[in-house]
This record gives C-alpha cells, sequence and structure tokens, in this order.
C-alpha cells in the first residue's frame, strides 16, 4: 500500500498546466463481453525456463530481480499517463466481473488505452486516447513549443532536453519549459530498485553479472547509464538480466524520452553458439547494402554478442501490449560506437508467437501448397536478421553540415521507418548469405519468404499506430505493389518467388536512403501513402479474428496467482523485435 501511496503522490507531481485530463470517452465504455472478446486476443501461455542448475546464490539474486522488476513497472505507469496510479487503485477496490476485466485489461496495456485498436480508451474517464508524449511532456505542450524553446538551448543543454533520460516540466512558477533528471523525478522507486540490484550482486557469484548490477544501481541514482551499459554488454552469466530505461516507442511527440522495462531470463549457451555464425558477417553485409558507398559504415563497432534466452519474467515496457520476441539494446550510440549493441533472442516466447498465432494464421491465409513452407526456423532466424540489422546502415550523419542522427532527424517517424528497414533489410541479409555461400544453416530459401508473408498479417495486426505493425504496413504495400505479394482470387496470398528479391532490395534501397539522409519529409511522404491499412486487406484480418492477435504469459517461476484481474489484485504493490 505504501508503494501504491508514492505513486499517486508521484502523479500528482507530474504536472502539466491544463492539457487532456479526464474526459469520457466516445460512447459507452466496452461492456464485460467486449473486454473479454478484447482480452482474448492474448492467448494465456505459461512461459518459463527450467532454473535448476543456477547456483543457490544466482536462486536467491533471481528473487531481488524480480522483486526490482516489479517496481519497473510501477514507474512505467507513471511515465505511460500520470493518471494511471489512481485509475489502478480504483480498478482493484472494484470487485465486481466486470471491474476485474477492466484490471485485466488495463494491466495487459499498462493503461486504460487498447494498443491493438490505436490505443484508444477502453475504460470511462479517461483521455480518448494516449497522449502522444505519454507522460513525459507537459500534457499542454504542442511540438512547436518544445521545438522553439531547444533552438534558444546552449548545445549542451540542447543535448539534455533530447536525452533518453530527462522528463520535459513546467516551472510552477514561471510556466516555463524545465528539464528533470530521471533519478529525481522517479526517486522514490529508482532508490528502492537500486538497493534490490545491490542485494542481487552480492548474492550472485557470477562477476560478470555482479558488476553489471551494481553498475546499473548507481545509474539509476545519477542517471548516467553509460557504464553500466557498457559492463551489460560484456555480462557473461547464466541470467541474463535487461533491466532499466531503453526503447523510446512510448514518446510519440519526438521519440526521444526512453520507458523502464525488465527482462529476466536464463540464457540457452547451445542456441547461442549456433547463431553467432552470423556475427562475423555483419561488415561483408554492410559493405554490400544497396545504396551509394559513401553511406556505408566502412569500420562497424565492435562484434557485438547474440544471447538466445528463455525468459523467466518481464516489466514495464517489456510486458505490456504486444510482447517483444527479441530486442537489440542499448540505443545509446556513443556505447553503440565503442561496443556495438547486444542482440537477445527469447526463444520461449517466440515459440509460444508462432504456436498461438503464426501457424493458425498460415492456416487460414496461405494456399495449402505453401503451408508447409511456414516453419520455426525460418521465423526464428529472420528475427535474428532483423535484430542484427537494426545494427548497420547509417548511424552517423551529416545533414546542413551538422553531425546528428536518424533518429534525431526523423524524430516520432524513426521508430516506425527503423522497423520496416530491419525487417527488410534482415531479408537482403539473409538472401545475401544464400547467394554468397549457397545455403544459410537451418535455412531454406522459400521458408523465408513464405514464413514472412505470414507474419506479416501476424504484425499487421498490432495496429498500424504501433511501431512494428505501422512499419510492416508500409513493407507490404510496397512490396504488393512491386508484384512479390500477390492475392489470389480463393482469399489467400501467396509469394511470387521471381518478383520478392529484387522489390526487397529497392525497398531496403529506399529506407536506408531516408536514414542516410534524414529525410522527415521523405519518410512523412512514404508514411502517407504506403504506412495505412488498405481496403484489400480488411476482409483477411476480418478472416483472422477468431485467431489470438499475442500471447499473455504467465510467468511459471514468478506470477502463479499473483497476476491482476486473474483473482487475486496485484501489480504495483510489489529495438524491440514484436
Amino acid at each position: 500500500m505504501k508503494r501504491l501511496l508514492w505513486l499517486c503522490v508521484l502523479a500528482a507531481l507530474q504536472v502539466g498546466s491544463g492539457g487532456a485530463g479526464p474526459a469520457d470517452i466516445g460512447g459507452e465504455a466496452p461492456g464485460l463481453a467486449e473486454l473479454r472478446r478484447m482480452a482474448a486476443r492474448f492467448a494465456p501461455v505459461e512461459v518459463g525456463a527450467d532454473a535448476s542448475s543456477l547456483s543457490v546464490g544466482d536462486r536467491k539474486a533471481l528473487a531481488r530481480l524480480i522483486e526490482a522488476s516489479r517496481v519497473m513497472d510501477e514507474i512505467f505507469l507513471v511515465q505511460m499517463w500520470k493518471g494511471n496510479p489512481d485509475l489502478l487503485v480504483r480498478l482493484q477496490r472494484d470487485r465486481t466481473p466486470l471491474g476485474r476485466a477492466r484490471l485485466h485489461y488495463f494491466w495487459i496495456n499498462k493503461g486504460p488505452w487498447s494498443e491493438l485498436d490505436g490505443y484508444t480508451a477502453v475504460l470511462p474517464a479517461v483521455p480518448p486516447r494516449k497522449l502522444p508524449g505519454a507522460n513525459f511532456y507537459p500534457e499542454d505542450m504542442p511540438r512547436e513549443e518544445f521545438e522553439l524553446w531547444l533552438q534558444k538551448l546552449p548545445p549542451e543543454q540542447q543535448k539534455e532536453a533530447k536525452s533518453f533520460f530527462t522528463t520535459v516540466h513546467r516551472d510552477p512558477e514561471t510556466g516555463r519549459l524545465m528539464l528533470v533528471a530521471y533519478h529525481k523525478v522517479y526517486e522514490g522507486p529508482l532508490l528502492r530498485a537500486s538497493r534490490l540490484l545491490k542485494e542481487a550482486a552480492a548474492l550472485t557469484e557470477n562477476q560478470s553479472l555482479a558488476r553489471f548490477l551494481s553498475l546499473r544501481a548507481e545509474a539509476f541514482l545519477s542517471s548516467d547509464y553509460y557504464a553500466s551499459d557498457l559492463a551489460w554488454m560484456d555480462l557473461d552469466a547464466p541470467l541474463d538480466v535487461t533491466i532499466g530505461p531503453y526503447e523510446t516507442y512510448i514518446d510519440r511527440l519526438f521519440g526521444y524520452k526512453a520507458a523502464f522495462e525488465s527482462y529476466i531470463s536464463l540464457r540457452d549457451e547451445e542456441e547461442s553458439k549456433r547463431v553467432r555464425f552470423f556475427a562475423g558477417r555483419m561488415q561483408e553485409i554492410e559493405d554490400h547494402l544497396p545504396i551509394d558507398p559513401q553511406y556505408r559504415n566502412p569500420k562497424l563497432g565492435p562484434l557485438a554478442p547474440i544471447v538466445v534466452v528463455n525468459e523467466l519474467f518481464a516489466a514495464g515496457y517489456g510486458a505490456h501490449g504486444v510482447k517483444a520476441a527479441a530486442y537489440n539494446l542499448p540505443n545509446d550510440e556513443h556505447v553503440i560506437r565503442e561496443k556495438g549493441s547486444k542482440r537477445v533472442m527469447i526463444k520461449n516466447v517466440q515459440e509460444a508467437k508462432f504456436r498461438h498465432t503464426l501457424l493458425p494464421i498460415a492456416r487460414r491465409l496461405l494456399p495449402a501448397s505453401a503451408q508447409n513452407e511456414v516453419s520455426f526456423p525460418a521465423f526464428f532466424i529472420h528475427i535474428l536478421a532483423h535484430e542484427m540489422t537494426h545494427g548497420i546502415g547509417p548511424h552517423q550523419i551529416q545533414v546542413g553540415g551538422r553531425e546528428t542522427t536518424p533518429r534525431q532527424e526523423l524524430k516520432e517517424l524513426y521508430s516506425i521507418v527503423e522497423e520496416a528497414k530491419a525487417d527488410v533489410t534482415g531479408l537482403f541479409m539473409l538472401q545475401y548469405l544464400i547467394d554468397r555461400d549457397g545455403s544459410v544453416p537451418g535455412l531454406n530459401e522459400r521458408d523465408l519468404y513464405t514464413t514472412f508473408l505470414a507474419s506479416a498479417f501476424r504484425t499487421l495486426r498490432f495496429g498500424i499506430k504501433e511501431a512494428h505493425a505501422g512499419g510492416m504496413a508500409l513493407q507490404f504495400n510496397c512490396l504488393t505493389d512491386r508484384g512479390a505479394f500477390e492475392a489470389r482470387p480463393d482469399g489467400t496470398f501467396a509469394v511470387n518467388f521471381e518478383k520478392i528479391k529484387p522489390a526487397v532490395r529497392e525497398l531496403v534501397h529506399d529506407l536506408l536512403m531516408l536514414e542516410a539522409t534524414g529525410d522527415h519529409a521523405g519518410a512523412e511522404k512514404m508514411l502517407a501513402e504506403m504506412g495505412v491499412l488498405r481496403p484489400p486487406l480488411d476482409a483477411p484480418l476480418k478472416r483472422l479474428q477468431d485467431i489470438p492477435t499475442d500471447i499473455d504469459p504467465i510467468f511459471t517461476a514468478a506470477e502463479r496467482g499473483r497476476r491482476p484481474g486473474r483473482g487475486q489484485a496485484t501489480g504495483t504493490n510489489n529495438r524491440i523485435t514484436k
């Protein structure tokens, strides 16, 4: 209860004068039957792994890490919307069937807006849509006000304003914009999380894990994550831990601000060894990207690790809406230049998504002759290629004589463009290796493209306001216009294997050039034309309504009997591929 009280106090402090306060949603809020239907789009799936091989110290550390992860949930709720803490308290008090259904769906989304429905409200007396800037900026702040304010700041303060780890507030006396670092805004919970990480560091016998946890505990108290990010890149332990502020997807104003999240997993060493085949080929792929050589990186950063894990627990951004199947972090370009970025493949989550969503979609929308070309190895390897190709292509660019990055130039459009770029560049990479080597271990060329087509429908169902789905709409329309995907008279879809390879290559070029030139206007135009659900897709997507859209993980190692909306109300009392 003390933690709930802290959340309420913090929410009161995170104010922007005026703005989108509580307002009834248009029409009536969904009733019990509709909420149950909406929640059924997330298939309950037990997710876990055998942790018996962990040392006694690591098993004790695991308990502390799960507790620290629950603190990430607390912070993330406030980052999504300042009204979340009060709303959660009200939902927990409602013990009616409707109240429990509301709490359950709230907890899936970590807020009152349904991600699968364009972040529209599903509860009464809340803003009708998720605020574009989440709770990182004053609610009444237009984009133009921030941009004008930014131009007047000295260069160092401009850097802080765009930092992953600052929030923008109004000075209560002057009404002017001001910056507050994360460790000040979320001081209470970060103190608790820091203590828990230090306790876990003292319990584990693994020195690399102890070092990372100790440095991350300090980072929580300073908002300086550089040293702990470097230590995370060097992490080599049976317990694989990712915890802190990373992804910027929920900042739809500028894509600057990082959300808190956590993934606690067990490493799969055998699978990790198998996929390291790809790591040594990234400079070769970079050197053959279909763009002018001046935009390629002549020397990529150090070889980054690829880790395959089985998830034990996730929290914060990592456990809301559509769940991550893999991630590529950190996002800090300074760390990427020095150490590269780490690719983490969450195998048990991928297997659950493949079994519960992708296979049923393939049986519904692919011709019978193509259904045996949908395979888990192709799904897994393309996700790996997606994560790896996040790390290639333009990262440091020049625009108008300024040193900058694609993220800073494309702003709120960057996440969608980058997700589309990683998808198709992943296809390009795998095709290049097949052509160059004759084969890729575990991958059949026809399986690659057919599985990607089936997975395109899986991703489109996330709602195109979500970055991965918006990026997939762009890809699907571009590839269809170029004849690579074909709609058949019987309502199924197929790959044109003569046209898919050149179409992918052309799209890779177009997306890489948007990033290489920082072309915000070009990205805006392309997304307006291609990042949409065209009418011909309505019928096939409607045919999938009885198939789960994603999974709702039940973490067997940590959550049994503790899931909100499933009996006992809990929650705050305790780059990503989807």
